[in-house]
């Protein structure tokens, strides 16, 4: 264990991609996903101990090929990225067993093995973008979790998948040339790639080129938020996550756009802020105003969508606006609430996205008008569903009050009370579609389509309950949400020129 335990950063990159390749190379879907599931549930035993350990001692800095920072890459977990290294992990071991009779159903026998490769290969580059130090490296892994992200989604039976894959891979493609324009003009400017010592050259003093380093901010800014899909960057999300697998969707809708979030946080206070003065530029403005669309017009489109998935997704859509807003604040109870939405926004929506697998493995269809009386059907399912969604809307006793409740102070910090309202205003827009599902699937009676709907198996069933159960428990006990939430937010704030 003392030889296994230096190697840690390395290791939940590597057996990730190990396992996406011995998945390659088996023909039976059964075993790939036993080998996908083995594989989930290493993960998070390697995140927390890595989590345990900068709780411990501070951040961990790892030299891949013994080459020092900053000519060689260099793995770096501190407190935040060990955050969100735990969460991808942990929802990754969580909804894997869903995946098994889920997958199956969806998916042709034929590619089930390929399914579980391009899962674990997108597993790899999103715990890659997390871990990694060197601005390039994540790049790299920004593409290697997109592309695997584009077969995935095109695997379902629905052909309607190759076309919003391909219009994700076109997105994508935009995004990460914006991307990678932006870390160009950094390594111009600065000779280095690692992003520790980017900050380090750029410095509180840095008074060179302003303008150089407000362009690299915008192009970064620009391909990072295709990827986590800022209004209104997210005309690729509805259709993806609409005709996508079942089981791609919770995954993707829990981790993907959290990834792309975590560097925009990153990019934002660990390198840009400490050469400009954020509050200088009109950035707050910009994304407290494109969270606020985000928030309301996303919410107002599922209020109308009669299609279950697209509903959520547009949620989805909505929901980032909320973390995106915190991000805006920029002031500690706001940032909080933001990542702590992170969270909590991949709890809820797992669950929810879980819950709509579950019932079209029973009812074969999303509709919503399909589903009347499938509460009574499908009780514990719906029951998930109804939990999860009503968190989205922020009830007292679930996550998605903690959230709100974080940002709203930060909006009174900031002097800016009619925000408080107007959070708690597309707050009621989500109770609007959220309560007009519950009304259809409790309050009507069953449809004679639904006569043989129960609810799904147990591998499918526990990660539901498991998912709806979390959402109430650390909507009650934030210690491990807002409390490292809040340390790592302290963190980044206090490294702002």
């Amino acid at each position: 264990m003392n030889a296994v335990w230096p190697h840690l950063p390395a290791l939940q990159v590597v057996i990730p991609l190990l396992g996406a390749l011995l998945a390659a190379l088996l023909r039976s879907g059964r075993l790939a996903f036993l080998l996908a599931l083995a594989v989930s549930w290493i993960m998070p035993l390697i995140a927390g101990a890595m989590l345990w350990q900068v709780l411990s001692s501070g951040p961990i800095s790892y030299h891949l090929g013994g080459w020092e920072p900053p000519w060689g890459i260099e793995y770096r977990v501190d407190l935040l990225s060990a955050f969100v290294l735990v969460l991808l992990s942990t929802v990754g071991a969580v909804i894997m067993p869903f995946a098994g009779r889920s997958v199956a159903f969806e998916v042709e026998e034929g590619r089930q093995a390929w399914f579980y490769c391009m899962y674990l290969i997108c597993l790899t580059g999103l715990l890659g973008i997390t871990i990694t130090g060197d601005a390039f490296n994540a790049f790299v892994f920004l593409e290697i979790s997109s592309l695997s992200t584009y077969v995935l989604i095109a695997l379902g039976r629905d052909r309607r998948a190759l076309l919003s894959a391909f219009q994700y891979l076109i997105m994508g493609t935009i995004g990460a040339t914006f991307y990678v324009v932006g870390v160009g003009l950094l390594y111009l400017l600065t000779g280095s790639l690692n992003m520790v010592d980017i900050a380090a050259r750029l410095g509180p003093t840095w008074t060179s080129d302003a303008r150089a380093v407000v362009a690299a901010l915008a192009f970064v800014t620009v391909g990072v938020s295709l990827k986590l899909a800022l209004f209104p960057l997210h005309v690729w999300l509805p259709n993806a996550y609409a005709y996508a697998p079942s089981w791609v969707t919770a995954f993707l809708s829990a981790t993907a756009t959290k990834v792309a979030i975590y560097l925009l946080i990153r990019y934002f206070f660990s390198i840009f802020g400490v050469a400009i003065d954020l509050h200088a530029l009109p950035m707050t403005e910009i994304i407290v105003a494109l969270s606020l669309a985000a928030m309301f017009v996303a919410s107002l489109i599922a209020v109308f969508e009669t299609n279950l998935k697209r509903m959520l997704a547009f949620s989805s859509v909505a929901q980032i606006g909320y973390i995106t807003l915190g991000i805006g604040l920029a002031n500690q109870a706001g940032m909080t609430g933001g990542l702590v939405h992170v969270v909590n926004h991949a709890l809820m929506k797992a669950a929810l996205f879980l819950a709509v697998g579950g019932i079209f493995y029973r009812a074969r269809s999303v509709l919503i008008d399909d589903l009347a009386g499938i509460g009574r059907k499908m009780p514990l399912t719906m029951a998930a569903f109804t939990i999860a969604g009503f968190g989205l809307v922020g009830t007292p006793g679930t996550v998605g009050f903690i959230s709100k409740w974080y940002l709203a102070v930060g909006a009174f910090d900031k002097g800016w009370w009619i925000l408080v309202v107007l959070i708690v205003a597309s707050s009621l827009i989500a109770l609007v579609y959220i309560g007009r599902v519950a009304e259809v699937a409790w309050l009507r009676e069953p449809s004679p389509q639904l006569a043989q709907a129960s609810d799904p198996p147990p591998s499918m069933l526990v990660p539901l309950i498991v998912l709806a159960a979390a959402t109430v428990y650390f909507g009650i006990d934030t210690t491990w949400t807002a409390g490292i939430a809040g340390s790592a937010v302290s963190v980044l704030l206090g490294a702002l020129r």
